[in-house]
């Protein structure tokens, strides 16, 4: 058979797989969703499960909350566990410890800022990482343009946002925030940003 009765044959075959009714597809049955329960926690060492983790290299961010009443002072801590979430609508997560003295504050707010650190800025995001200090003291910031959250200077980005949902998360809250607003840094575009990696501040090299 020459290259044009290859040609027709494919094309009759072609033809005919076409016109047959296709075969009914049954659908998978859906995945049954639950929480998982205390007693089915996974032997792990919490060490371990910290030195492991800990290879994960991330960005760093302090999170703040506007002063409660005309004198009150403003909220804020270090995080590392921020992350982009949805494009449409906008929407950002972090996650807090049930602990936290700062999150309930934030909470009552209703609106947060993420502050993404340069690499400059270690010892600042180690002054937001002490429990029970006054963290702002000798901190410049101005207010950002929706939530009236402070906006710290010197940082690579800042996104202002409102408290869309929060859900349970083992010993830490899920956090999901809708974006209002957002920016970078004007005056140092290639700023770089401060990463945590293996349980120490690092950056990108240059």
């Amino acid at each position: 058979m020459g290259q044009a009765g290859m040609a027709e044959a494919a094309v009759r075959y072609l033809g005919a797989a076409r016109a047959a009714a296709p075969e009914p597809v049954e659908a998978l049955p859906r995945p049954e969703l639950r929480c998982v329960r205390a007693d089915e926690r996974a032997p792990l060492d919490p060490g371990e499960f910290r030195r492991v983790l800990g290879t994960f290299a991330t960005g760093v961010t302090v999170v703040t909350a506007p002063p409660e009443g005309p004198d009150g002072s403003p909220a804020g801590f270090a995080c590392q566990s921020f992350t982009s979430l949805s494009l449409d609508p906008p929407l950002v997560a972090f996650m807090v410890a049930r602990t936290s003295s700062t999150w309930p504050r934030i909470a009552r707010a209703g609106v947060f800022c993420v502050n993404v650190l340069a690499a400059h800025q270690a010892d600042l995001c180690r002054a937001f990482a002490v429990s029970g200090s006054d963290k702002f003291a000798g901190v410049r910031w101005d207010a950002a343009p929706v939530s009236g959250s402070p906006r710290l200077p010197g940082g690579v980005a800042w996104i202002d946002c409102t408290i869309h949902a929060v859900h349970p998360g083992g010993d830490h809250l899920i956090v999901v925030g809708r974006v209002t607003a957002l920016g970078t840094s004007e005056e140092h575009t290639d700023r770089d940003p401060l990463l945590f990696h293996r349980g120490r501040f690092t950056h990108l090299p240059a």
